[in-house]
């Protein structure tokens, strides 16, 4: 089969330049197109529960609405997650903001209550809001568990969820994803400014968070569905618990990761998709696509693409 060259047009359609992309052959952009083919595959296959993992700071990135809308679309059964992200969504649902164009001298930057995150920006006094806010929701929630038989233990998938009934952002991950009964695990939340605050809180309340204690939920996610697909955007723990978790049956069916990392250091994050098969986190015969890229400009593409053929 020969590589066809690429034909731009005037106003043609994402989906469009995908197709010519899927024809290009396997470099990046073939890579591109077959991760959307493959990511159609997965939301059409009724018997296929779809994995995704988030890492890295991607609501900042602009990918927020994308993700609660695949949540209120059935498109997402289990969110991995990072405590940035975590973080990040909530400073929205507050009322704060993410910013651009302030400038790189990060000392100035610094006097004057910006923090940078490359080129976006966040202030002080939004993340004064978010402590206050998250706080009064911490607060509800230790009451609640007031009458629980197990003391104030709760799970971090569990926390997420009542937290995401007690916020009123329709654009909120954490909002969708407890409406929708889509669970969140976030295994490294600590590391975070909710983990902060979470641990400030409990200097002087009883609530204890268990990251152990999303084991058996998540465990009975994995066998709930006969398939497991997984749409890995960036790499570290949430790629990582997305595959271990698998392990419990053999490993994913069908994956796509985009990442920037390479795989010459030995990290997770750069390991090919197909490294997986190794550990039985994918299966033999497993369909995987590795894309190496930015996320925040190759996911949207892929999903416009996607959307236009779920239709």
């Amino acid at each position: 089969m020969k590589v066809n060259q690429l034909r731009i047009k005037k106003d043609m359609k994402v989906s469009e330049l995908m197709e010519q992309f899927d024809g290009s052959g396997v470099l990046g952009s073939g890579r591109v197109a077959r991760a959307g083919n493959l990511i159609v595959k997965m939301i059409e296959d009724e018997d296929m529960g779809i994995f995704m993992s988030v890492a890295g700071p991607m609501v900042p990135g602009g990918m927020r609405n994308i993700i609660s809308d695949m949540i209120k679309a059935g498109y997402i059964d289990v969110l991995m997650t990072s405590g940035a992200n975590i973080t990040h969504d909530l400073l929205e649902a507050f009322g704060g903001r993410h910013y651009r164009d302030l400038g790189n001298n990060d000392e100035e930057l610094n006097d004057a209550g910006i923090g940078r995150i490359a080129d976006v920006y966040t202030k002080s006094d939004d993340f004064e809001l978010f402590e206050s806010e998250i706080t009064k929701i911490f607060e509800i929630i230790d009451k609640k568990l007031d009458n629980d038989k197990d003391k104030h233990i709760i799970s971090i998938q569990a926390l997420l969820r009542e937290v995401g009934l007690l916020i009123d952002d329709e654009n909120s991950i954490l909002r969708q994803a407890a409406l929708n009964d889509v669970d969140i695990y976030a295994p490294g939340l600590i590391d975070s400014m909710f983990g902060l605050q979470l641990w400030i809180f409990s200097q002087d309340h009883d609530i204890v968070v268990s990251a152990a204690g999303d084991m058996p939920k998540l465990s009975d996610k994995v066998f709930e569905y006969e398939k497991i697909g997984a749409i890995m955007l960036g790499g570290g723990l949430p790629k990582h618990y997305t595959l271990a978790c698998n392990l419990l049956k053999g490993g994913i069916d069908a994956g796509v990761q985009i990442v920037m990392d390479r795989p010459e250091t030995g990290s997770l994050s750069g390991a090919p998709l197909e490294e997986a098969k190794s550990w039985s986190k994918a299966k033999h015969g497993s369909n995987l696509v590795t894309v190496i890229g930015d996320v925040t400009i190759i996911f949207p593409l892929i999903m416009a693409s996607v959307l236009d053929k779920l239709e």
